[in-house]
């Protein structure tokens, strides 16, 4: 890479105002070229903060900026599909916000735009490169808890003000995410599962809605099989009184604890005792996943979350909620 990346955001929203923007000029080689917008004022109040160039209100006009090398959509589900398919028209890398797509079709038609051009394709399964994942990748690795049996996840969290108030949240609308906040928060945890046990065989669940707030899925219970035989179950509601995020790795000789979205110690327990190590996240928690797009690019290493392997996640994800 001879010459700095510039990037564009298409959907410069409340994701990428410290999860991932900065992320962008923090990077050696990237920079943040231009952003975009459907409100003019809030498009220029974020070029402004974040010394960003050149704002637009037109997302095909930021596509098909000279100035802009590749492009980073951050807009909701629904419109991945339609501005991917732009950027690959255009001829340029890209990173797509997950989940990839709504649905698993989807996903394999961006990829198949892409992958037709030769032209390389990400998605923000950021977990996959965060260096607490990577510890529990080592545990396994290592034998440290022997042959790998079964994962376990439960998530619940209490209704929001916003789902109670009936307020319109794209998040809940089944039109956009037919499972409402699975479709948004389960997706990084069976991502994060599938890059640490292997891709999934099989998979099988049961959805229902049972508060009545909003028209996607609110409950959702799953389990499914990994190619090693790893066997995984979930529980997902979005109704409790308490919140919970308590995910189980379980061996033959051990168990590791950790919680996917809670930046708490993971916990190793084995014949030698038990261990706790804290590793914190990064202030932008997209950097990691940023650093290894750079890499990529230069051919020093493979990404782990391309668009191949998120849309296997929503083919795992389509299979639970019973839509192939």
């Amino acid at each position: 890479m001879d010459k700095i990346i510039r990037r564009g955001i298409i959907g410069c929203g409340s994701v990428t105002e410290r999860k991932s923007g900065p992320a962008y000029y923090k990077t050696d080689s990237f920079a943040l070229q231009a952003v975009m917008r459907r409100d003019a004022g809030k498009a220029a109040d974020y070029a402004k903060r974040h010394n960003v160039p050149t704002f637009y209100t037109d997302a095909e006009a930021l596509i098909n900026d000279p100035a802009v090398d590749a492009v980073y959509i951050a807009t909701p589900p629904d419109t991945h599909k339609y501005y991917a398919l732009m950027v690959a028209k255009a001829g340029k890398p890209c990173c797509i916000e997950k989940p990839m797509a709504p649905r698993y079709k989807d996903c394999v038609t961006i990829c198949n735009a892409f992958q037709d051009k030769g032209l390389p394709l990400f998605v923000a399964y950021y977990r996959r490169s965060l260096p607490r994942f990577a510890k529990i990748a080592e545990w396994i690795s290592s034998g440290a808890i022997g042959e790998i049996r079964h994962i376990s996840w439960l998530l619940t969290r209490t209704p929001s003000a916003v789902d109670v108030s009936g307020e319109y949240n794209w998040r809940t609308d089944s039109n956009i995410a037919t499972a409402g906040y699975f479709d948004d928060l389960a997706s990084h945890g069976l991502d994060l599962f599938i890059h640490l046990l292997g891709d999934v065989t099989d998979a099988k669940g049961i959805a229902t809605n049972q508060q009545g707030l909003y028209t996607a899925k609110d409950a959702i219970t799953a389990c499914w099989i990994h190619e090693n035989g790893t066997t995984g179950s979930a529980s997902f509601n979005f109704g409790c009184h308490t919140r919970r995020d308590e995910a189980e790795i379980m061996g033959s000789k051990g168990v590791i604890k950790f919680s996917v979205f809670n930046e708490v110690p993971l916990v190793l327990e084995n014949e030698s005792g038990v261990t706790e190590v804290f590793i914190e996240n990064p202030e932008n928690i997209q950097l990691y996943h940023v650093r290894n797009i750079k890499e990529h690019l230069l051919g020093n290493a493979v990404h782990p979350s391309t668009g191949v392997t998120a849309a296997h996640t929503a083919w795992v994800m389509d299979k639970i909620l019973g839509a192939l």
